[in-house]
């Protein structure tokens, strides 16, 4: 039981982190030493385990699944995410410079950190690089501030940002903002929505099974190219980030409240300097903190 509770908050300490953009919940599953028995479990998950279930009884389909170990994870990250979900609520809508502040700081952080581990920045890496700053750019400047809250874009939401389990640096959250969903997502954990999160959370199992063995393939055979990539990626969404925003087109959505729908960047209004003066401290504290947890990970990984 003892060893049990010592996982559960383990995973709650993912389930924390996975809600915040820029900290990767696969950063804390390194640093908590689960990481290779999480990807290990997770890559177990296909049509032959599924026989193992219908030929030799679900002892045995619970045993090779590894589902004492996934259970009591997903349980702690489920428990996190949950209880974070109004906190997270609450201080984008009370505290808004500040928190985009602390995301802008740790998505920076996780960039910088992630360039540090390619071994060689030769000239294919570095237009990796370019590259990946150009195509997430685009997509933060040029992408709606909202997208459409159908059931299939949901679906997809929900499978490409669970992919970044498997990577420690970027976080599934990052990949919810660069997709305009981020703030849809936490606002359906803190109503509970069951129609929405039931079709999200199915779009993270497929993506799961799916993209993970992709991404790992990847990982394992064209590291340094997909961490140039990746970098270049989390460069270029800190567009999406910024808030000092004009806003050119709005609209009244379904619960009778002004949202906006298309903006644009801009340098911030010297007339609000406390915005101002929030932003850059909650962005140094960002910096600070996932430098320091990508340093311990970096470490523990190594030994």
């Amino acid at each position: 039981m003892k060893q049990r509770a010592v996982l559960f908050l383990k995973g709650v300490a993912m389930g924390a982190a996975d809600i915040v953009p820029g900290v990767s919940g696969g950063t804390i599953a390194l640093i908590t030493g689960i990481y290779e028995e999480l990807i290990e479990s997770i890559r177990r998950i296909d049509l032959s385990l599924f026989k193992i279930l219908f030929k030799d009884g679900i002892k045995k389909f619970w045993s090779k699944l590894n589902g004492n170990f996934l259970l009591t994870i997903y349980l702690g990250i489920t428990a996190a995410v949950f209880s974070l979900a109004n906190i997270i609520s609450f201080l984008l809508a009370n505290h808004e410079y500040k928190i985009w502040g602390l995301f802008f700081g740790l998505v920076l952080s996780s960039a910088v950190m992630i360039i540090k581990q390619v071994e060689s920045l030769n000239s294919r890496n570095v237009l990796l690089l370019v590259t990946g700053i150009v195509i997430a750019g685009l997509i933060s400047f040029l992408s709606p501030a909202t997208t459409p809250n159908t059931s299939i874009f949901i679906f997809l939401s929900g499978s490409i940002a669970v992919t970044a389990t498997i990577l420690p640096g970027i976080s599934g959250s990052f990949i919810l903002l660069l997709l305009s969903k981020y703030e849809f997502i936490i606002n359906a954990i803190k109503n509970f929505d069951l129609q929405i999160l039931s079709i999200f959370a199915v779009g993270c199992i497929v993506g799961l099974i799916i993209f993970s063995r992709v991404l790992s393939y990847l990982f394992t055979n064209f590291k340094n190219e997909i961490l140039s990539l990746l970098s270049g990626f989390l460069i270029g969404s800190l567009i999406k980030i910024w808030p000092f925003r004009n806003i050119l087109e709005s609209r009244i959505n379904s619960e009778g409240e002004i949202e906006a729908v298309v903006t644009r960047p801009e340098f911030p209004n010297l007339d609000n300097l406390d915005q101002i003066i929030f932003f850059i401290a909650f962005s140094i504290v960002g910096y600070v903190l996932i430098s320091f947890l990508q340093k311990k990970s970096l470490k523990d990984n190594k030994e």
